[in-house]
């Protein structure tokens, strides 16, 4: 008879995204370096429900997104699988854009730690966050037009962050950019060499503010987007009054005029 012990069990297969609460930061780590943490469906689909899911988890204050090792952030769609695109014609909705609407939904505060190589759907990963921090190596682009596609997903996030004719040359060249120009460009907030300290510095900034705060903020920040003056305005009315009826408003109102820190309930 086989032997069923422990010791001769196979070893889980290691995630492809890893999920991992640091403290209040929730880190979402593609672990697939031996492909340029290019996507599979299975990291799509377990990026969104763990940002989804962090939504009603008041104990994560942030979302970091990167990818494992020093060479690549992400490669966008894996073109080695038979599949890259989608598993099911079908489906009007793909993994991809069911990322991109709960991104676009989040109230948690995400932020892209770039740590390599950033192309075509990567970048669709970079601008869905909130905020980005480089690696001075770092190479951005979207080069789908030399297989024969086009970048077409990703416009979503991208077009509302850079000058239409840099995203026209992007989109029809395919060449790549570096770090330094995606810093001019809007596409992240910091370049740096130590791209763990920049991003540790980032945190602290935001890690002492108010929660509610920063979580009805995003909301409003990001529900005004598509609106016109006006509307946007009355809207806006409306949010500033609710925000001064939270415990956080009082509180840090409180804390100013007693010169002291404030004690953020989150509420």
């Amino acid at each position: 008879m086989a032997d069923a012990s422990p010791a001769n069990t196979p070893p889980a297969a290691e995630p492809e995204l890893l999920q991992e609460d640091r403290g209040p930061v929730r880190w979402l780590t593609i672990q697939r370096e031996a492909r340029r943490n290019a996507m599979s469906h299975a990291v799509l689909a377990g990026m969104a429900q763990a940002i989804e899911t962090a939504q009603d988890d008041r104990s994560v204050r942030a979302i970091v997104i990167t990818g494992a090792g020093a060479k690549a952030f992400c490669a966008g769609a894996d073109l080695q699988s038979a599949q890259a695109f989608t598993t099911d014609y079908s489906d009007p909705i793909g993994h991809l854009a069911r990322v991109l609407r709960v991104a676009k939904a989040s109230r948690v505060p995400l932020i892209a730690r770039v740590n390599g190589a950033c192309m075509a759907g990567g970048m669709g990963l970079l601008s869905m966050c909130d905020m980005a921090v480089a690696a001075r190596h770092a190479v951005f682009g979207l080069p789908e037009v030399k297989v024969g596609v086009f970048p077409a997903q990703v416009l979503a996030v991208l077009q509302h962050l850079v000058p239409r004719r840099k995203l026209v040359e992007w989109c029809i060249t395919g060449e790549p950019l570096s770090a330094d120009e995606a810093l001019q460009y809007g596409l992240v907030n910091h370049v740096d060499d130590d791209v763990d300290a920049k991003l540790q510095w980032l945190l602290g900034r935001l890690l002492d503010k108010s929660p509610a705060a920063i979580r009805r903020g995003l909301y409003t920040l990001k529900k005004v987007e598509a609106m016109p003056f006006e509307e946007s305005m009355s809207f806006l009315e409306s949010q500033i009054a609710l925000f001064t009826l939270t415990e956080d408003a009082k509180e840090g109102q409180a804390a100013f005029q007693q010169k002291r820190a404030p004690q953020w309930t989150g509420r």
